[in-house]
């Protein structure tokens, strides 16, 4: 009896919100490639930006599989990858390719690569996903995995909190409420600052942020009473006022840390006040190991942040939940 090939499925968006559920046969990993079994990757706002065509100065290069923050399950690996990452539980982030001999590439540092590809291969929005195994972040085995796909999130708010080098006693800010700023907040909170504030526009969100760890909780147009009386700023939410409103928190010799991805139209801080107030302006690179510690001590409740979770099926569903339409949505996960 000739044994039935496997299949698996795939988002694939072939335009503007064109997409399709495609099957095929489950591609094998190549030497120093494993295959996840993927349990959940989550929505943001590069995946909806693919999906409505808004490059936001990057080409979109159609047709594409969406999805780059992902969990799942090992199920294969190729040539010269140990077994013994069979059956563990990962997460991970489908990042675009680098040149591999720029000196960026060289130590490591791929995301800063000179001459970066502009392409990363199929995301996650899929049943598998086939990537390099240095890709991967090994979870212990008994976590959620589907929550574990907020880690890539994490690991950004946890490079945040690196960034911004809190010091207990300290008044610290999180300008935006957001997943990323929800986490931020998490991690914040452990290191025992003075005051905790959050800046947003949204009365549920933040409702949550004090629920998480926040002291107290502002709307943007309020939050002139905290103007220069903030140790530590961290702006998450990438928004095109956000960047320039979290500057004016910040005290005269305080630090402010650029976590949200920065959008078309986005306003900085004014180029004269870091050297004007003896600023200290840092962004947040991911720092994915601190993140995966965090999420083993139980340090993030990430499940919290999940309010949407739809069938590969329903991609189109996923896409929809905004705060605009949906008053109360949150992370937005896909499942096969």
């Amino acid at each position: 009896m000739i044994p039935s090939v496997r299949t698996a499925r795939a988002v694939v968006v072939d335009g503007p919100r064109a997409h399709r559920l495609v099957s095929g046969p489950v591609a094998e990993p190549a030497p120093g490639e494993v295959r996840v079994a993927v349990a959940a990757a989550l929505v943001d706002p590069a995946d909806r930006a693919v999906y409505e065509g808004r490059a936001d100065g990057s080409p979109i290069h159609y047709p594409v599989t969406p999805g780059r923050e992902w969990s799942g399950t090992v199920e294969a690996v190729g040539a010269g990858v140990t077994e013994r990452l069979l059956g563990r539980a990962v997460a991970g982030r489908v990042e675009p390719g680098g040149c591999l001999v720029c000196a960026r590439c060289r130590e490591g540092s791929s995301h800063l690569c000179a001459r970066p590809s502009g392409r990363s291969g199929p995301g996650a929005f899929a049943d598998v996903l086939v990537l390099p195994a240095e890709h991967l972040h090994t979870l212990p085995d008994d976590s959620d995995r589907p929550t574990a796909a907020l880690l890539g999130r994490a690991a950004v708010a946890a490079g945040a909190a690196l960034a911004g080098a809190p010091v207990p006693g300290e008044r610290v800010a999180v300008h935006g409420a957001d997943t990323l700023g929800l986490l931020t907040v998490q991690l914040l909170a452990v290191s025992s600052p003075g005051e905790l504030v959050v800046v947003d526009r949204r009365a549920h969100r933040l409702e949550q942020a004090l629920g998480l760890g926040a002291d107290r909780t502002v709307e943007p147009a309020e939050s002139a009473v905290w103007h220069g009386r903030c140790d530590l700023v961290v702006e998450t939410a990438g928004e095109p006022e956000s960047a320039h409103g979290a500057s004016l928190l910040a005290r005269p010799g305080g630090r402010i840390v650029l976590a949200g991805r920065p959008g078309a139209g986005i306003r900085g801080p004014d180029p004269t006040r870091p050297a004007s107030h003896a600023l200290t302006v840092r962004a947040a690179p991911a720092a994915w190991t601190h993140a995966v510690r965090a999420f083993r001590l139980g340090r993030l409740r990430a499940e919290q942040l999940v309010s949407h979770a739809f069938p590969l099926a329903d991609f189109g569903a996923a896409m929809s939940p905004s705060d605009g339409g949906r008053p109360r949505t949150g992370a937005v996960l896909l499942r096969p």
